[in-house]
């Protein structure tokens, strides 16, 4: 009898022990989750320590500061939300790996925003509201309300898991916190006519541009009987294209003298696609020996060029997008008078480094989730329609970031996406040239008479997701109205409390 209580003690015991082990794993998935916004607020506290290096002794160094902090807070949102899209379509094409996407992605983003940035920024900090009939005082306290207004939506929109435009939002809450603040009067309406047309004809655009590569790819590529063959004439020549586009738009951005004329930079981009070519040519060539006459082979030729769209993607999308994040705390410097390095309109370089280095940063913390539908979810994607979409995005936002257009990324990555989707669904149904491939291929491996492909079961098919579509077009139609409508009590507090 007396051993009894003992077996009690000792099970009593485990079960002690057992609930300890529970709750330090519990504690060990918490904390967890608590290490991105941990790292995502020591990022904030360096941005504003970084702001108040460069003003502490000048006038409005505290509201710099602040504004620091929330346009770090603004660049990371957009990083979570906005950079998926560079990368989605690699990553849903099995090109490269979630973390290889990020990292490649943190890189090509401060490159662009540091090196191509400052154009896109001149536009949202100061063409939106004439910066002449605001005063000063009211201007800071417009471009703090825009900011966090624009952060809190997107990162409401990252929560929900809806690839909306960052570009979209800040546009938006500019002109809600103008027009709380001071009437519609300020705003420059011709200014956001263009803005708004860019908005419709971009996503548009890299729609057509993305399915036009990829019927290209297919015609000349894919459905050819030596596909190995067709690829090592043309998978260089598409490689030439994308060095070539590039290398005139870092002519254009680097050349700060006016001292090349157009048709010198259309030289270099062409001789810049030459050397590519010749490079490629060799490349690709030796990547295809042993490969069978298959699309999967295709895969492994299409890979390199893939990543080197998605990383010229990134470049672009630092370069248009940074003003997102750092256009309204540009217009705060100015309006404040806290640095002179802004001249003509250009925004001081620690400026663009907050906002690139929070893109970033934003992306690694925040952004998998969203890579993943924008990448897998829409429409299949292998390498050859991932290569169509990330360099038709891309070739489209380097002409709107050289025009100075803050144009959507997300509206031009997802209508790329579309584009090629839909595109897909008619030349699966219409393509003769497919058809006839197809009617060959049954020929070849078939005994019985072939079906013809052209079928009841292709007819059906339908590769795009309609539910996705939709969703994707009505978080766009809300976000300017929401965003402005936001800013502008953000605003209306802000004045109550500290004006």
């Amino acid at each position: 009898m007396p051993e009894r209580p003992a077996v009690l003690t000792k099970r009593t015991l485990d079960k002690d022990l057992d609930k300890l082990t529970h709750v330090e794993d519990a504690t060990k998935f918490v904390s967890r989750k608590l290490v991105a916004p941990g790292i995502a607020l020591v990022f904030l506290g360096l941005a504003m320590l970084f702001a108040g290096v460069y003003v502490f002794d000048r006038p409005g160094a505290v509201l710099v500061i602040a504004a620091a902090a929330l346009a770090a807070y603004m660049a990371m949102n957009i990083g979570a939300n906005d950079v998926t899209n560079n990368v989605g379509a690699a990553v849903g094409a099995r090109a490269m790996t979630m973390a290889q996407a990020l990292v490649i992605a943190a890189i090509f983003e401060i490159l662009g925003a540091t090196i191509a940035g400052g154009e896109v920024v001149k536009t949202i900090s100061s063409s939106i509201v004439d910066t002449v009939q605001v005063p000063p005082g009211t201007l800071g306290w417009i471009m703090m309300a825009a900011l966090m207004a624009a952060a809190l939506w997107i990162n409401l929109a990252t929560w929900m898991n809806a690839p909306v435009s960052t570009t979209h939002a800040i546009v938006g809450a500019v002109i809600g916190a103008g027009v709380g603040a001071v009437g519609p009067a300020p705003v420059n309406w011709r200014v956001m006519i263009e803005i708004t047309s860019a908005w419709v004809t971009s996503p548009l655009l890299g729609g057509v541009i993305a399915a036009g590569l990829l019927f290209m790819v297919k015609t000349l590529i894919i459905y050819r009987d030596d596909k190995i063959a067709a690829a090592r004439r043309w998978v260089p020549v598409l490689i030439a294209m994308m060095i070539g586009g590039f290398t005139s738009y870092m002519a254009l951005q680097l050349e700060a003298t006016n001292e090349f004329t157009p048709l010198t930079i259309i030289l270099f981009g062409f001789g810049a696609g030459i050397v590519g070519w010749l490079a490629a040519r060799s490349f690709v060539r030796r990547q295809s020996v042993g490969l069978e006459n298959r699309n999967s082979s295709l895969r492994v030729l299409f890979q390199i060029p893939l990543i080197g769209s998605a990383a010229l993607l990134s470049f672009a999308h630092g370069a248009n997008d940074v003003s997102n994040a750092v256009g309204p705390l540009s217009a705060i410097v100015r309006a404040v008078g806290a640095s002179p390095e802004g001249t003509h309109g250009q925004p001081p370089i620690w400026v663009l480094l907050i906002g690139a280095l929070g893109i970033s940063i934003g992306l690694l913390l925040f952004g998998p989730r969203l890579i993943r539908l924008v990448g897998e979810q829409i429409t299949k994607l292998n390498p050859m329609r991932a290569y169509c979409v990330a360099l038709s995005t891309a070739f489209t936002v380097i002409v709107a970031s050289w025009l100075g257009m803050p144009v959507s990324t997300t509206h031009i990555a997802v209508g790329s996406v579309f584009g090629v989707g839909f595109f897909r669904e008619w030349y699966t149904r219409h393509s003769k040239r497919r058809i006839a491939y197809m009617r060959r291929k049954a020929e070849s491996f078939a005994t019985d008479e072939p079906e013809d492909p052209n079928t009841h079961e292709v007819r059906r098919r339908y590769l795009v997701r309609r539910s996705h579509f939709m969703t994707i077009i009505a978080a766009w139609i809300i976000t300017v109205p929401a965003s402005a409508a936001l800013a502008a009590m953000i605003y209306w507090v802000m004045f109550a409390l500290f004006v």
